[in-house]
């Protein structure tokens, strides 16, 4: 049986949250910023735009989003056109290690749950990417797993086998190091457990029907073995993994 990369297999389930620490984490990095019509936005790995719907619909900002998913792309740009977001998000493909945007074009930057699928040289690559395009005192917002025990090696080649790629998630520390030694003058976070597929979790990210949907979807035949062992690693050994959201802001002289 052919297995999916994680994030597509359960989209095809129908989540729509796809970040390792749902509404909770996207929700403290959005607190973080003050939005309004004049705020010039990035979104990278915008997948089918959830963010970038949530925060066009509340506060009218003007948001570019990147994927290099041409399938996401499409479904977030029927997702736009439904909402009648289409005058304040445009989408298009592009890579996050080489952004086709001028310097200091945006106001905030936003990636959530990218990072961690990098090797360390290629996250370094992408964040001096995000600080480059980024306004003096600009903010970029990340959303990615961390964990605290140093000793989680079997779970985490456990974590690569259950979703099917090779991610890289980092320690706390190296996390905050990672966006200082790219040039952001301030660096805060916050974390918690991951909520991807507990119970309570998906009730609070997909409400109760989008919950009962999804397990529906995944308990059909051709899904159930992938869904299973997603379900039970997340819910077993990956208990140890948990999502951190960061707010970095970068220096007001530019330094990148």
């Amino acid at each position: 049986m052919k297995k999916e990369v994680g994030h597509n297999f359960l989209a095809k389930l129908g989540k729509k949250r796809l970040r390792p620490g749902g509404t909770a984490a996207t929700d403290w990095l959005i607190r973080q910023v003050h939005l309004g019509q004049d705020t010039q936005v990035l979104e990278v790995a915008c997948n089918m735009c959830t963010t970038a719907i949530q925060l066009a619909s509340q506060y009218r900002c003007r948001i570019t989003g990147v994927d290099m998913d041409a399938r996401a792309l499409d479904k977030a740009r029927q997702r736009i056109e439904a909402a009648g977001l289409a005058d304040y998000i445009t989408v298009q493909q592009a890579n996050a290690l080489k952004l086709p945007f001028a310097d200091e074009s945006f106001d905030l930057v936003i990636n959530e749950a990218m990072l961690t699928m990098l090797n360390q040289n290629a996250k370094e690559k992408a964040v001096a990417e995000y600080c480059r395009v980024l306004k003096p005192g600009g903010i970029l917002l990340t959303h990615d797993i961390t964990y605290v025990k140093a000793d989680l090696a079997e779970q985490l080649e456990e974590l690569r086998r259950t979703i099917h790629v090779q991610v890289e998630p980092l320690q706390v520390q190296r996390w905050e190091s990672l966006f200082h030694h790219a040039g952001f003058a301030q660096v805060t976070h916050h974390a918690g457990p991951m909520s991807l597929m507990s119970i309570r979790g998906m009730i609070r990210d997909e409400g109760l029907l989008g919950a009962l949907r999804i397990i529906r979807n995944g308990l059909r035949s051709e899904n159930r073995q992938q869904f299973q062992q997603m379900f039970r690693f997340f819910n077993g050994p990956g208990r140890d993994l948990n999502y951190i959201a960061v707010c970095s802001r970068k220096g007001e002289a530019g330094a990148s």
